[in-house]
């Protein structure tokens, strides 16, 4: 089985562009590779996958001691923590990728023009994709296996905390690959914690690298936004909000609000902010805040609230600009849909948001006029999930404007060329 090249000790430089000539050329190979192929090699991934639990349970072990030792908790924990089900949920995220229309080859439209010549414009791979990321080891499999489906070659740079699992997890992959006839170097974990191999990376490794996604925290998205040299695809945190409107359904709101704070308090998709229309806060926030804190949220509000609720405790201005990824939700009363649409405006970071109303005007304006990636009607934040959507594992929540914006899959990891056929036409002169 061949294996990405080992790490010279004493010449980073070299190894690096190392990892960008081996993914250029295995990128030349996954763009002609068959759907079969493709296919074939996800599947053995996923078997890999379960052979290894042992192994990645080992790893996982291993980074959650050092975590520990090193003071880290609460969330961040969460997302490195890895057990017997979400490692069978990753084999499982790999057979639907497996399952996914192939999105190399599709044709997104067609047409003649009066000369008789037909265009196609067809969707092709990217090419070679950089990936930064930080506790989630899952993400090594989601990454690797967005990245094969859609014909590109990836060289992932995993969190330092993560080492162990990432390698471990790369490692079934690879065999994978292998075991499929593709290029093990379709997919390189780069294998040193040093700092200075992602500034490597975001100098796009002498033109190899065609694209750096990063998927982390505010730090992280700050420093590639600011220091790559090649495109980057954004995805910031989730500040994301859910606004009770003053035509919503107490019982429909109170289920939703629960779910898109609580269910998983760690994921970008969480709600942070609570915005309630200040014509049924009277009678809405006591309901909803009880119910919140009864499930152990933390309320953090506005004067308005705390005067309606004694456990609400003040939220100061930097509350409603934080993801708590915590539970903690931040709660602000608001005269009406335009104040609502403001304050989302100002706090959110573009992500998803949603109403909850049965005045279908107001659901309506709200859709419409709410800058984010994703908005919402009557239904959780926790959506925000590429899965949800149908596209399979996801990258992650682009919220950017250009190339992807949302929850970004196989088919959004691809660009596209105009294939234009004739019948001995010329240009007259």
């Amino acid at each position: 089985m061949h294996t990405q090249t080992q790490t010279p000790e004493n010449d980073l430089t070299a190894y690096m562009e190392q990892l960008g000539h081996n993914a250029r050329e295995a990128a030349a190979s996954l763009r002609l590779a068959s759907t079969d192929q493709k296919t074939q090699a996800l599947k053995n991934m996923a078997a890999e996958i379960r052979m290894a639990q042992s192994d990645i349970l080992g790893a996982n072990t291993q980074d959650m001691e050092a975590a520990e030792r090193k003071g880290i908790s609460g969330s961040f924990l969460d997302r490195l923590k890895l057990n017997e089900s979400r490692i069978e949920a990753m084999a499982i995220g790999l057979e639907e990728i497996a399952a996914l229309p192939d999105p190399v080859g599709s044709v997104d439209e067609t047409w003649t023009q009066p000369n008789g010549l037909k265009f196609s414009k067809v969707r092709v791979p990217i090419g070679v994709i950089g990936m930064i990321y930080e506790s989630r080891p899952n993400v090594t499999a989601d990454a690797g296996a967005l990245c094969v489906k859609s014909g590109n070659a990836c060289i992932l740079r995993g969190g330092s905390e993560s080492a162990q699992s990432s390698r471990a997890i790369h490692l079934a992959l690879i065999k994978g690959l292998d075991a499929a006839g593709l290029p093990a170097t379709a997919i390189q974990l780069i294998a040193t914690t040093d700092r200075a191999a992602v500034g490597h990376l975001l100098g796009g490794l002498n033109g190899s690298v065609d694209l750096i996604i990063p998927r982390g925290g505010k730090s992280l998205i700050s420093r590639v936004q600011s220091d790559a040299r090649i495109p980057v695809l954004a995805h910031l945190e989730g500040l994301c909000h859910t606004y009770i409107h003053q035509g919503a359904d107490l019982q429909k709101a109170e289920a939703i609000i629960l779910n898109a704070k609580l269910r998983r308090t760690g994921v970008c998709g969480s709600t942070e902010t609570m915005l309630l229309d200040g014509a049924i806060a009277s009678t809405a926030l006591p309901k909803l805040a009880g119910a919140l804190l009864k499930k152990g949220c933390e309320l953090r509000g506005d004067k308005a609230s705390q005067l309606l609720h004694p456990e609400i405790k003040p939220a100061a201005d930097n509350d409603y600009f934080t993801e708590h990824l915590a539970p903690v939700l931040n709660i602000r009363i608001v005269k009406n849909i335009d104040m609502a649409l403001t304050h989302i405006a100002h706090y959110g970071s573009g992500h998803t948001d949603s109403i909850v109303t049965e005045d279908k005007d107001a659901a309506a304006r709200f859709l419409k006029d709410v800058d984010s990636a994703i908005c919402m009607h009557n239904t959780s934040t926790q959506f925000a999930d590429g899965g949800q959507f149908g596209f399979g594992a996801e990258i992650g929540i682009a919220t950017g404007r250009l190339h992807a914006r949302g929850p970004v899959g196989a088919q959004h990891l691809t660009t596209y060329k105009y294939c234009v056929e004739g019948d001995g036409q010329v240009r007259p002169l």
